[in-house]
């Protein structure tokens, strides 16, 4: 029906009222499903007019709130959009989505994606099984010493030697989580009221830290190749930071990596003004080909640590640091132990045997070659539109056009069941970019990350919220 007719869709609506005579379901749902019904077989097309809320309240011989609440939960599904003066309307792209058992695309979280592999599955159930079955089960339900085991260390020792080859079991701790590391290491470094230098877009848990612990945050510019050296000696001259934050490999959210050269600029301001660094390398497993980490171009002075949390699965709360020295590794231990009394021994030992059996490679080439999959697929939808992103990582960084604010736009997205992050989370300088953060992995499939990416893309190209700034063209 052509958008400049302003009667009732009668055959439409004749159908509808058939079904709601015979349903039991909710009649403000039913009405939202038969719209989305009507346009998936075609009885209603983009630019469809509908009737207006009386009149097809009279129509349908329903309460005029009832058919309100029917129209509200087809707008929320991203199936019709209403203008004062010009009346309701089918809406044109994709419609919001439901997943999952009626939820949406969860795309806040950065979850690694969740290979759908059978064998790996088994695998790692099979692992699981052998772990417990040579466990003294009591031992494991113990008090234990910080920092686990001398067979964890060996493993986590083993997990690190790529990145930090010198790396001794004396010298690592086992670890609940990165987080926890996190934590205890900048209350060791710096008391309240000091400060410690870091990305101007970076990880939104060392803000809370921070602002739990009361320490002041310093925020370091970035470019192409990562934080702005010049910037970190100029703070190192004139503010005397306590410690450098750093997560140099796909940094969350932007997903840039520090490169060579700046790195060992950064590891060279480190070392004249004795700067400890805390290499959060959370994502570090994750690329194939990597620069050296701050921990081999500056190990008197580097924490590193990462963790399982960004290439197996985030409920796998085992991490692992490695002190620049043993002595520093047990003060450190000191200051976790006070936090979080020990890493579990359970998650230890499964840890343990799926490093030392291979699954967890297995995992990590599985979560890369999922996540490879599907920034494919944000690259076909967002390419267009200046996504930032690595081949082999699960996130991604989309600016976004003018006539958007990213929370605006984050919000927008929530009406229609696709959760992305704005750029104010990141931010430790006060002038967040027009950006987003988009997660590719978690429990979606790939078939419902591709539908939630094909909205994203949808609501640039075709801007419907009251806030754009570029208009619909003309009906």
């Amino acid at each position: 029906m052509a958008a400049t007719d302003t009667a009732p869709i009668a055959p439409v609506t004749l159908h509808w009222r058939k079904q709601l005579r015979a349903s039991a379901k909710p009649a403000y749902l039913l009405l939202a499903d038969l719209i989305a019904d009507d346009i998936r077989t075609g009885r209603l097309g983009a630019r469809d007019r509908l009737p207006t809320l009386r009149e097809l309240a009279a129509d349908l011989q329903l309460n005029y709130t009832t058919v309100a609440r029917g129209y509200a939960e087809a707008r929320k599904r991203g199936l019709i959009d209403s203008r004062a003066g010009t009346g309701t309307f089918i809406r044109t792209g994709s419609p919001s989505l439901r997943l999952r058992g009626g939820s949406g695309a969860e795309m806040t979280m950065n979850m690694p994606p969740e290979p759908r592999d059978e064998h790996l599955v088994a695998r790692m159930h099979e692992g699981a099984a052998q772990a417990f079955a040579q466990a003294d089960l009591y031992d494991l339900l113990r008090y234990q010493d910080f920092g686990g085991t001398v067979h964890d260390r060996e493993a986590a020792m083993q997990w690190l030697r790529p990145h930090v080859p010198e790396a001794g079991v004396d010298r690592i701790l086992v670890c609940p989580g990165i987080h926890g590391v996190l934590t205890a290491l900048i209350s060791q470094l710096a008391r309240p009221g000091e400060l410690v230098c870091v990305e101007s877009l970076t990880y939104p848990g060392i803000k809370a830290i921070a602002a739990q612990l009361g320490v002041q945050l310093h925020a370091l510019q970035l470019d192409d190749d990562g934080p702005i050296a010049d910037a970190f000696e100029h703070a190192c001259k004139t503010l005397k930071p306590k410690a450098l934050y750093c997560n140099p490999t796909l940094l969350n959210p932007t997903t840039g990596t520090v490169s060579r050269a700046r790195r060992e600029a950064l590891a060279d301001v480190a070392l004249r003004y004795a700067v400890p660094i805390i290499e959060d390398d959370a994502y570090g497993m994750l690329p194939r080909q990597m620069a050296p980490t701050l921990a081999t171009l500056a190990p008197a002075l580097t924490y590193y640590v990462t963790g399982f949390s960004k290439c197996f699965g985030a409920g796998l709360r085992s991490a692992y640091v490695c002190a620049p020295t043993a002595r520093q590794s047990q003060r450190l231990a000191g200051a976790l132990r006070a936090t979080t009394v020990m890493a579990s021994p359970v998650t230890n030992a499964l840890t343990t045997m799926w490093v030392e059996d291979g699954t967890a490679d297995a995992m990590l080439q599985a979560v890369r070659a999922e996540s490879a999959a599907r920034q494919l697929l944000a690259a076909r939808h967002l390419g267009g539109h200046g996504l930032q992103a690595h081949p082999e990582g699960f996130h991604a960084w989309l600016p976004l056009t003018p006539g958007w604010s990213p929370v605006e736009f984050a919000s927008f997205l929530r009406t229609r069941n696709v959760g992305v992050v704005a750029s104010a989370a990141f931010s430790t300088d006060g002038d967040p970019p027009d950006a987003v953060r988009i997660c590719l992995g978690g429990p979606m499939s790939r078939e419902e990350c591709d539908d939630a990416l094909r909205l994203i893309a949808d609501t640039l190209t075709h801007p419907l919220h009251p806030h754009a700034t570029v208009q619909e063209r003309a009906f």
